[in-house]
C-alpha cells in the first residue's frame, strides 16, 4: 500500500471522526455470531507447559528464580533477575482438560500456544536453553496429540545469539511450530540491536513470523499504582518494540519478515503521525528513507484493545487484512469471548469478521494447508 502523507493524515482524521460519530452505537451483529463453518483461531493464548513448571520448581532456585505456591496451590514464580511481576502458573494454563473446556466455551477451535512472563531471558544461558527446549518440545507434543487444536510458538534463549540460532534450527523442525515467541526487549535491550539480527535472518529464511510479547515494562517503579503496569506499561512496550524494529533498520533489512504486535500494536499505530513528523525534523532519524506510516502494514495487530470503536479505527488505519484474532487469554486483561467482541465491532461485513477470526491468523500461522 503506497499513500502520500496528505492522504494518510486525511484518512486518519476521517477515521477519528467516524468513530466519534458512532460512539453512541453498540455495533452490529451480522449473522448473529454464527460461525460454525469458520475455524476460529486465537493466535495469542498463554500457557505454561508442565515440563517448564517442573523444571522451574526443580532447578529454578539454583539458577536465580524464587519459587513458591499460592493459596490455591498453584506454582508461582515469585521473582527472577530483572523481573518486576510474579507469574502464577494456574491449572487452566497447564492442564489440557481445562484448557480445552474453556476453549470450547469461548467458541475457539485453535490456539497458537505461547509463554508469558517470566520467559527465559533472566536465566543463565545454559538453563535458558534447557527451559526453551522444554517449552518447544511440549508445544510439539501438544500439537501431535491435538493436531487441529494446538500449534506452537518457539521460545529462544535470546540473551545468547549462538544458542538462540541453534535452538531455532532444532525447534523449527518440530511438528506444529509456526512462529517465534519473542519478548519486546531482551533484558533491557531493544529489538533492533545487531546482536539479534542472526535470529531474524533465520526467521525470515524459515518463514517464521515474530510474535512479540510484552515483558517487564520499563519504568515499573512509576507504574506500580492503579494497575498502570498493564493499562499503560504493556502498551508502551509494544510501541517501543515496533519503533525499534522500524527505525533500527530490521524491517528494511528483512523485508519478508512478518511481525505480530499484541494489544492492537499498543502505542505504535496512534503515534505514527508524530513519528512521521519526527523523521522530517530530527537528526536522529535522518537515516530513514521513507515515512513511518509506510511500515504500518508490515505488522499484524490483534484485537486486545477491548473497545469495539477503537478496534474499528485501527482496522480503518491498517487494513482489515492486518488484524488477527489474538486475545491474551486467560490473563486478566484478555478478550474473554472473542467471537462476540469481533461481532461488536461496528461497520464490518460478515466476510471481514471472518477474516479476523480465521483467515488472517491462518495466513500468518500458515495453517491454510494444515
Amino acid at each position: 500500500m503506497t499513500i502520500s502523507r496528505r492522504e494518510f493524515l486525511a484518512a486518519l482524521a476521517a477515521t477519528g471522526g467516524a468513530a466519534l460519530a458512532g460512539c453512541a452505537g453498540t455495533g452490529t451483529k451480522p449473522g448473529g455470531g454464527n460461525y460454525t463453518n469458520v475455524r476460529v483461531i486465537d493466535a495469542h493464548y498463554h500457557w505454561y507447559p508442565r515440563e517448564f513448571v517442573t523444571l522451574m520448581e526443580k532447578e529454578g532456585p539454583a539458577n536465580g528464580a524464587k519459587m513458591g505456591r499460592d493459596a490455591a496451590g498453584n506454582p508461582v514464580v515469585q521473582s527472577v533477575a530483572g523481573g518486576t511481576q510474579t507469574s502464577v502458573m494456574r491449572r487452566n494454563m497447564t492442564e489440557f482438560d481445562l484448557i480445552i473446556k474453556e476453549m470450547d466455551e469461548r467458541k475457539v477451535n485453535t490456539y497458537a500456544l505461547s509463554m508469558t512472563n517470566p520467559m527465559v531471558y533472566w536465566a543463565p544461558p545454559a538453563f535458558a536453553l534447557k527451559l526453551s527446549q522444554a517449552v518447544n518440545d511440549a508445544c510439539a507434543a501438544a500439537h501431535l496429540k491435538y493436531p487441529e487444536r494446538f500449534f506452537g510458538t518457539i521460545m529462544l534463549p535470546m540473551q545468547d545469539t549462538k544458542l538462540a540460532v541453534q535452538e531455532l534450527e532444532r525447534a523449527a523442525r518440530l511438528p506444529g511450530m509456526r512462529a517465534i515467541n519473542i519478548g519486546e526487549h531482551i533484558n533491557g535491550k531493544n529489538l533492533h540491536e545487531k546482536q539479534f539480527w542472526p535470529v531474524y535472518e533465520r526467521c525470515e529464511a524459515l518463514g517464521l513470523p515474530l510474535f512479540t510479547h510484552n515483558l517487564y515494562p520499563s519504568g515499573a517503579e512509576r507504574l506500580k499504582d492503579f494497575f498502570m503496569i498493564n493499562t499503560l506499561g504493556n502498551l508502551y512496550e509494544d510501541g517501543i518494540a515496533a519503533i525499534s524494529l522500524v527505525c533500527g533498520g530490521v524491517m528494511d533489512a528483512f523485508p519478508k519478515l512478518e511481525v505480530y504486535l499484541p494489544h492492537g500494536g499498543g502505542t505504535f499505530p496512534w503515534m505514527i503521525g508524530r513519528l512521521d513528523y519526527a523523521i522530517g525534523v530530527s537528526p536522529a532519524l535522518k537515516h530513514m528513507k521513507q515515512p513511518a506510516h509506510r511500515y504500518l502494514r508490515r505488522f499484524y495487530y490483534d484485537i486486545i484493545v477491548l473497545d469495539p470503536r477503537i478496534m474499528k479505527m485501527l482496522i480503518d488505519l491498517v487494513g482489515v487484512d492486518r488484524v488477527v484474532m489474538g486475545t491474551d487469554f486467560p490473563q486478566l486483561m484478555s478478550v474473554r469471548q472473542p467471537v462476540d467482541f469481533v461481532d461488536s465491532i461496528p461497520g464490518l461485513t460478515r466476510r471481514e469478521r471472518e477474516m479476523i477470526l480465521s483467515d488472517n491468523p491462518a495466513r500468518l500461522l500458515k495453517l491454510l494447508a494444515a
